[in-house]
């Protein structure tokens, strides 16, 4: 009877283990379809351009991406409605001045994230929800354009 009651603990606890594991798994479906995807480098830092071309709206919310060691929500444009940016501050010392009024306009960089997934400098992976669940999804291929 005890080895019975071993055996099913340590089923139901391995079970609990691996389900814990699989929650951060990427997607292969996207969930929305996007444009060529790009970033810009800026006065500001580093631009992340997503161009999307459908989108449902009312299934999917897009929230933030990491890239480059980096994690910044996505906002969506105001003026371009399919099209999602996020902001990078890669520098932080633009102004060098012994006025301290002068030196509190400086922007603290955005300090390293420990990103979910290892992915290459041309990638990011998006974070987003649907159905109130959070999910993972890799874009490749990503330019920068001048």
């Amino acid at each position: 009877m005890k080895k019975l009651l071993f055996l099913f603990s340590s089923i139901f606890a391995l079970s609990l283990i691996t389900g814990c594991g699989s929650n951060k798994e990427l997607q292969e479906r996207a969930p929305a379809q996007f444009q060529d995807i790009y970033y810009t480098q800026g006065e500001n830092g580093l631009d992340l351009h997503i161009p999307v071309a459908a989108i449902q709206d009312n299934r999917v919310n897009l929230e933030s991406v990491y890239f480059r060691g980096m994690k910044s929500p996505l906002v969506q444009d105001s003026e371009q409605t399919n099209l999602f940016m996020a902001n990078f501050s890669t520098n932080g010392m633009d102004v060098m001045s012994s006025d301290p009024a002068e030196e509190n306009k400086n922007r603290v960089p955005q300090k390293a994230e420990k990103m979910p997934f290892d992915i290459e400098d041309n990638e990011a992976i998006l974070v987003f929800s649907q159905n109130d669940k959070t999910k993972y999804y890799k874009l490749t291929g990503i330019e920068e354009q001048n």
